[in-house]
C-alpha cells in the first residue's frame, strides 16, 4: 500500500471511531470487490422493511434514514468499485433528540474481501483495520535435530510451508570406539539435514520480493548450528533479523516464534522510516543541491520535475498533505509520509515537515 493511501486510511479510521450512537443506529455495509451492488441495495431495502419493527421511535427513525442514505447510494453506484466499498450511515449526535447525521462511502486503497451488514452503537471498522496490517512477508524457521519447520508471516496469519523429519537417530548409551563412530555418523546426518532445510529456504524465499526479513528459533545450540553448518546462502543469512530461543520446532514453534520476535517486527516499520530519513539527511549535507525542504523550494523542485522522493510529515496540516500529494501525483512522485514517533521523524519535523530527495540539481 502507498504510503498516501495508508495514511488516508488511517485518518479515516480514526474520525469514524470516534462516533458512538446513543442507541443501536448506526448501519455499517461492507461491498467485497466484484459483487453486485444491486443485491446489496435489495438487501438494505429487505432490512428497511424489517425496522418497521423497532419499539423506540426515534431508534426506528433514525435506522430508517440511515437505510435510506445507503440505498440512494447504491442505486447511484453502476458497479461496485475495483477494491470494493465501504459505507457508514447514522445518527452521530451526542445530544439526546438532536440529529447530526453523516453518510460515509469509502473506497479501501486495497481489495476488499468481506461483505458485512450490521447495526450497532459503533461503526465496524475491523475489515478496514485488517487493510493496514504489515502485507510484507516474513520468513518462519524453527528447528531442532529431529524435526523443522519453515513458514511465512503474513500479516498476523502463519502460513505453514514445509515440514521435515530429520531422521537423526538418538543418543546411544554404548561406550568405546562404536559409540564414537556413532557420534559422527549422526553429526554427519544433522549437518545433512540442516543443508536440506537451508536449500528449501532458498527455493521458498530467494525470490519472494517482499521478504522483509527471517525469523529463526529452535532449542539450545540447534538453531546456531544450523545456521553456522546448513550452507545456507549469505543473501537469506543476511536476512536473518532474529533468533530465538525455543523448546519447539514443529507448527507451534512457528507461532511462538512469532510470539517471541513482536519486538522485532514492530521495529521493521521503525527502522523503514529511520532509514528513509537517514538517506534524506545524509544527501542534506553532502549532495545539498540534490535535496530541498521547506514548503517553497519543495514546490519548486516539483514544478521542474526534479523530486523523486517528496517527504511529508504526518504532523502537518491534512490540507497541506493533501496538496502536496495532488502535486505528486501529476508528476509520478513517490510520497513518504514521516511520523514524529522517532528523534529523526521529530528532527524532520523541526526542519518544516516538508522535504524532497531530488532525480537532478536545480
Amino acid at each position: 500500500m502507498k504510503s498516501e493511501g495508508k495514511y488516508e486510511l488511517e485518518e479515516f479510521i480514526g474520525r469514524m471511531k470516534e462516533h458512538r450512537a446513543r442507541h443501536t443506529e448506526l448501519i455499517t455495509v461492507y461491498v467485497p470487490a466484484g459483487f453486485d451492488i444491486n443485491l446489496i441495495t435489495k438487501q438494505l431495502e429487505s432490512e428497511k422493511s424489517t425496522s418497521t419493527n423497532i419499539k423506540s421511535t426515534a431508534t426506528r427513525k433514525n435506522v430508517r434514514d440511515a437505510l435510506e442514505s445507503l440505498i440512494r447510494v447504491c442505486k447511484g453506484m453502476k458497479n461496485t468499485p475495483e477494491n470494493g466499498v465501504a459505507l457508514f450511515a447514522g445518527n452521530v449526535s451526542k445530544i439526546e433528540g438532536q440529529d447530526d447525521f453523516i453518510t460515509e462511502i469509502f473506497e479501501p486503497p486495497e481489495e476488499l474481501g468481506v461483505r458485512l451488514y450490521r447495526c450497532d452503537q459503533t461503526f465496524v471498522l475491523d475489515p478496514l483495520d485488517d487493510i493496514l496490517e504489515i502485507k510484507e512477508f516474513y520468513g518462519l524457521v524453527v528447528i531442532d535435530r529431529k524435526e523443522a519447520s519453515i513458514g511465512l508471516l503474513v500479516g498476523k496469519k502463519i502460513k505453514v510451508l514445509q515440514k521435515f523429519d530429520s531422521g537423526v537417530p538418538g543418543k546411544t548409551h554404548k561406550g568405546g570406539q562404536s559409540a564414537q563412530r556413532y557420534v559422527r555418523i549422526r553429526e554427519n546426518m544433522a549437518k545433512e539435514f540442516f543443508r536440506r532445510v537451508a536449500e528449501t529456504m532458498k527455493t521458498e524465499f530467494f525470490s519472494m520480493k517482499n521478504l522483509k526479513g527471517i525469523l529463526v528459533g529452535g532449542p539450545g545450540p540447534t538453531k546456531e548450528d544450523f545456521l553456522k553448518e546448513g550452507q545456507l546462502v549469505t543473501a537469506l543469512k543476511n536476512k536473518v533479523l532474529a533468533v530465538k530461543d525455543l523448546g519447539y520446532a514443529d507448527e507451534h514453534g512457528l507461532e511462538l516464534l512469532v510470539e517471541f520476535s513482536q519486538d522485532v517486527l514492530a521495529e521493521q516499520e521503525i527502522i523503514y522510516e529511520k532509514k528513509i530519513l537517514e538517506n534524506f539527511f545524509n544527501m542534506l549535507g553532502k549532495e545539498r543541491d540534490k535535496t530541498a525542504y521547506g514548503v517553497k523550494d519543495v514546490e519548486k523542485a516539483i514544478e521542474y520535475g526534479a523530486v523523486e522522493i517528496l517527504l511529508l510529515s504526518k504532523k502537518l496540516d491534512r490540507k497541506e498533505i493533501k496538496k502536496f500529494e495532488g502535486k505528486a501525483k501529476d508528476t509520478s512522485v513517490n510520497v513518504e509520509l514521516i511520523s514524529v514517533d522517532t528523534e529523526e521523524g521529530q528532527q524532520f519535523w523541526n526542519l518544516g515537515g516538508v522535504g524532497a530527495v531530488l532525480r537532478f540539481k536545480i
